[in-house]
């Protein structure tokens, strides 16, 4: 898990691929407390959702567009409305907590008491913190916050080839300068981004580098 201090940026952390499944791996999802959280920490790392974009999501946010899972039309900080893909993994833990707690329409994410009883109505998102951080101390990864999942689904998605537009539109953010400071990137020398693009001598150009004709 990395920091990272800039000035005028907060202070975040990103998770390794390898600690957010050891996190996810943390709740028994052989009970009902268990499958709710789990689905719930699956959207802010899977979905980079805000704490409170998640605490306010509705059976009627889950929708199919383009044959994909979305959470659909979100309205979000500066009420900013974008629509989220959710990845087949993450619908189905939602749709498996709503089965298990017969969850038709309304809020999706409620409240369960000490007796098992779900609550008609959602919860704060101080509750998502606390399911967040009881998790992390539970598989020793320190204080992150749910704003460090988010953080690190960004992240993620750059690693894996994602376009720095298309984690823009993920995470709804109005400028890409915002979602560049999420991303915690640094610049690599060694590996220079320009040290091989097929324009050095005795190297034959391909097509895409092949300009129009002049």
């Amino acid at each position: 898990m990395k920091g990272a201090k800039k000035l005028g940026v907060r202070v975040g952390n990103w998770l390794t691929a390898e600690q957010g499944k050891r996190l996810l791996g943390v709740f028994d999802r052989q009970s009902l407390r268990g499958i709710r959280d789990y689905a719930m920490t699956a959207v802010l790392l899977g979905c980079g959702l805000r704490r409170a974009e998640v605490a306010g999501l509705g059976v009627q946010d889950l929708q199919q567009r383009e044959e994909h899972w979305v959470f659909a039309d979100l309205v979000g900080k500066g009420g900013h409305v974008r629509t989220v893909p959710v990845p087949f993994w993450i619908a189905a833990a939602l749709q498996s907590w709503m089965a298990e707690a017969k969850i038709a329409d309304g809020p999706i994410f409620r409240a369960i008491n000490k007796a098992g009883r779900i609550a008609a109505h959602g919860f704060s998102p101080k509750v998502i913190w606390g399911v967040v951080k009881q998790a992390c101390q539970a598989c020793d990864l320190g204080t992150v916050a749910p704003h460090d999942l988010r953080r690190t689904c960004a992240r993620l998605c750059h690693g894996r080839g994602g376009e720095l537009e298309q984690i823009q539109f993920l995470l709804g953010h109005v400028s890409v300068q915002t979602t560049e400071r999420y991303l915690g990137c640094k610049q690599r020398l060694r590996d220079a981004v320009n040290e091989s693009i097929g324009i050095e001598p005795g190297q034959p150009a391909t097509l895409d580098a092949v300009g129009p004709n002049l």
